[in-house]
């Protein structure tokens, strides 16, 4: 399965931001992360519905909308999901997950499934049929620079053969939160495959865009 980079947009610097989705095209970027937080769901808030609009009108690189909101059912529409896009959505944010899922899914985008740390895989049983893939937190919602919790690494692991033993070995596994250089290779080798960057990988201060970006893609093989 291919590995890919979705950069958290909630990490970049608003005064570059032209120039850095410039970056972003010419280094063949998969998606741009959008952490849209309600200030409920979690305890922040984060990226509305303009800013989300504008940025596709922006650039052609798809959106990784992760919808950090209670009742996302009632607020999708409000994002209109493209073709190609991703919706994550959080288990513990809906009633009605399976109505949901298939909702994203009827704007031609891929519905994923967003798990707390906390929260068992063993909640997807009975909605294997309607999912494109999982988001697994690697960290606790609401806030950037948090540290890695260190189980989500064996839960990335147990995850995979879960998927692969159900038979869904096309189902991609999505990891966000303190995906740094350090942790990528971890995070890789568990099984993940779509990889949110934010301060401690594509936007760390010790180097350029580019060469971040060089670096994980090196990871990343």
């Amino acid at each position: 399965m291919d590995r890919k980079l979705s950069p958290s947009m909630m990490c970049v610097d608003y005064m570059s931001l032209g120039k850095t989705l410039e970056t972003f095209a010419l280094q063949g970027i998969s998606f741009l992360h959008m952490d849209v937080m309600d200030g409920r769901f979690v305890p922040n808030f984060a990226l509305g519905t303009d800013f989300c609009r504008k940025i596709r009108k922006a650039c052609t690189i798809p959106l990784d909308l992760h919808l950090m909101v209670e009742r996302p059912e009632e607020k999708l529409d409000w994002f209109a999901p493209q073709e190609g896009e991703i919706v994550s959505v959080h288990w513990e944010s809906t009633n009605h997950m399976q109505r949901l899922l298939t909702q994203i899914r009827g704007y031609g985008a891929k519905a994923f499934v967003a798990l707390n740390p906390a929260t068992p895989f063993t909640v997807l049983d009975y909605l294997l049929d309607v999912i494109d893939g999982v988001l697994v937190m690697t960290v606790n919602p609401g806030f950037a620079g948090q540290k890695l919790v260190p189980s989500t690494l064996r839960k990335i692991t147990d995850l995979r053969a879960y998927l692969d033993t159900n038979g869904r070995k096309d189902c991609e596994i999505e990891v966000d939160g303190n995906v740094s250089f350090e942790n990528i290779p971890k995070m890789r080798d568990a099984g993940a495959n779509i990889f949110v960057g934010g301060t401690s990988s594509v936007f760390h201060s010790g180097a350029t865009l580019g060469e971040n970006i060089a670096r994980i893609k090196e990871l990343l093989q």
